[in-house]
């Protein structure tokens, strides 16, 4: 197994736990004190780009280990020379080639472009605790900076308040609470984004949501995710919320209905239960079954009259993988998001979390293979979006060229949840009234955050940019988690734009995968993206081998 650093000393980070590559810890808590990247660039912004300390120090890069097949093993290539995808207005001068230029927006969608400035979206947030929690954070950051939320499965199946009446929904405050929070700062780019698995399909989630939002909300299908191939779970420590949920129709272990289970809990040795979801498609025995339902599925939400669905799926095998891209083409989809393992989780089995499924790199790289062969035949393919364990500014440069030009998005699952908690563990704390409100963990400002300030002014370096947006009198409105999301976003967008501009690359729809290379000979032959050192060696031979006298002319006529 690759081991990754705990810490950074050129930025000043510190992982608490055991960090994997998308230099998160394995275990995220919402308690934290810092300082991981993806923590600190809630503070501190673009700032965390750099080496600390200047004037004081100089830095050497740490990264030589290139083992094995993963996005570490790719690195990204730049140029001496061009540039391609210039701004409308702007020149290819040396002044107008900046990388503060460099367009990153994005959009996907078959029939509908759905608009977003910086290509990231959130991974689907459900029915853990932990997402409605600190949803007002996730939601608001998202709309504000203008990227897309998903609001993942179950949200009303595990809300107390919700009411069904013969199986269907017809009051999910939760559900409402979700949407009503991102679409009250939504201004064009970005989306509300909500899930659907077998539960919400049986509870009415699709038909309560077109007839309360219509258009305003994208509706997904969802086929599985990258951290586990089984339902959504969560964990309840009530026996009489396990029995609500039971009566729900979920599946609850152990069944909090026996009298044993009952009897256990009351004395303490069972203290919590897990519920979960159903597998899709287990009456389903052929390729060919499965794309009719999911056709069917698909023109049944369009004459319910959703203009935009997209797809989740997991990191199943080619098969899938294959039926996931080739029906969400013809069935026009808008998106396809695909999830390799190594992604997050809100409470998956662990050991299945760390051995089941395909990684994330060997996954995207068939995505694209696969997709091009239906390029490759005049199709016009999906957008997709490609997810599982990527935090960072060049994961994104990264997946981005790996699935060029098929890739519009990459889904951040867990790092876009750290400002939410970060915000308002600092908002508790500021104001104890709201603490309990607000799920605050912390008494006192860490150190880890003194060191920038007391103040939301002072401590979070997005804060005056939202107040130029939002304007000062609605700042009062805006939880702190909302600003640390978009503290971190500008540390990714300018992160970004830097890789882009060194690429010579000054739009987003520019990456193509010439733009990274592999960096062991077993992630080229498994990607299909060329080794490092033999990219371009036939150009720089063909530079030694010429005869011409470009160099001899000049300086001929320089003495002149």
């Amino acid at each position: 197994m690759i081991q990754w650093p705990k810490q950074n000393d050129a930025l000043g980070t510190v992982n608490r736990g055991n960090p994997c590559e998308s230099s998160l810890c394995t275990l995220c808590r919402a308690d934290c004190k810092g300082k991981c990247e993806t923590w600190l660039a809630c503070i501190k912004g673009r700032k965390l780009l750099y080496p600390r300390d200047f004037g004081w120090i100089t830095a050497g890069s740490a990264n030589t280990n290139h083992l094995g097949v993963a996005y570490n093993s790719l690195r990204i290539n730049g140029y001496n020379y061009g540039a391609n995808g210039i701004p409308q207005g702007l020149t290819n001068s040396e002044d107008d080639c900046i990388f503060p230029n460099v367009n990153i927006e994005t959009e996907f969608g078959t029939h509908i472009k759905t608009k977003a400035r910086m290509p990231i979206m959130t991974g689907a947030l459900g029915s853990t605790f932990i997402a409605a929690r600190y949803w007002d954070g996730f939601a608001i950051g998202a709309a504000l900076v203008g990227y897309p939320i998903v609001v993942g499965e179950n949200v009303v199946g595990v809300d107390k308040q919700a009411v069904l009446e013969k199986g269907r929904i017809i009051k999910a405050p939760e559900l409402d609470r979700r949407i009503d929070t991102f679409l009250r700062y939504y201004d064009g780019y970005g989306a509300i984004i909500v899930q659907l698995n077998v539960e919400d399909t049986r509870n009415g989630v699709a038909e309560y949501v077109i007839e309360k939002y219509g258009d305003k909300v994208i509706i997904e299908l969802k086929w599985g995710q990258g951290a586990k191939d089984i339902g959504g779970e969560i964990q309840v420590e009530s026996l009489e919320y396990a029995l609500f949920l039971k009566d729900r129709g979920y599946v609850v272990d152990p069944d909090p209905r026996q009298p044993e289970v009952q009897e256990a809990f009351k004395h303490g040795s069972i203290k919590s239960f897990a519920r979960h979801s159903r597998l899709g498609y287990t009456s389903i025995s052929s390729e060919e079954a499965v794309k009719k339902s999911f056709m069917q599925s698909v023109a049944y939400l369009r004459k319910l009259g959703y203009k935009r669905i997209t797809l989740k799926t997991g990191s199943y095998g080619m098969e899938a993988l294959a039926m996931a891209i080739k029906y969400s083409t013809e069935a026009k989809l808008d998106l396809l998001t695909i999830d390799g393992s190594g992604g997050g989780t809100g409470m998956s089995p662990w050991n299945m979390m760390e051995t089941w499924g395909v990684p994330s790199l060997l996954l995207h790289a068939k995505a694209y293979e696969y997709a091009k062969i239906l390029a490759d035949k005049g199709v016009k393919v999906v957008d997709m979006a490609f997810a599982g364990g990527l935090a960072r500014e060049d994961h994104i440069f990264k997946a981005l060229a790996l699935g060029a030009p098929f890739t519009k998005l990459v889904c951040m699952g867990r790092s876009l949840m750290i400002p939410g908690y970060l915000g308002a563990n600092i908002a508790g704390v500021l104001n104890p009234k709201i603490k309990d409100k607000v799920h605050g963990k912390w008494d006192e400002l860490p150190a880890s955050v003194k060191e920038n300030g007391t103040s939301p002014e002072e401590i979070f370096a997005g804060y005056y940019d939202i107040q130029k947006k939002v304007g000062k009198d609605e700042m009062k409105n805006i939880p702190l988690g909302a600003i640390a999301a978009w503290t971190l976003a500008d540390k990714l967008a300018a992160g970004l734009q830097q890789l882009l501009a060194g690429a010579r690359k000054f739009s987003l729809a520019e990456i193509t995968r010439k733009e990274i290379f592999s960096c062991n000979r077993e992630t080229e032959r498994e990607t299909g993206i060329g080794f490092i050192s033999e990219v371009d060696d036939a150009k720089a031979r063909s530079i030694l081998g010429a005869t011409d006298k470009i160099a001899e002319n000049i300086f001929a006529a320089s003495k002149k």
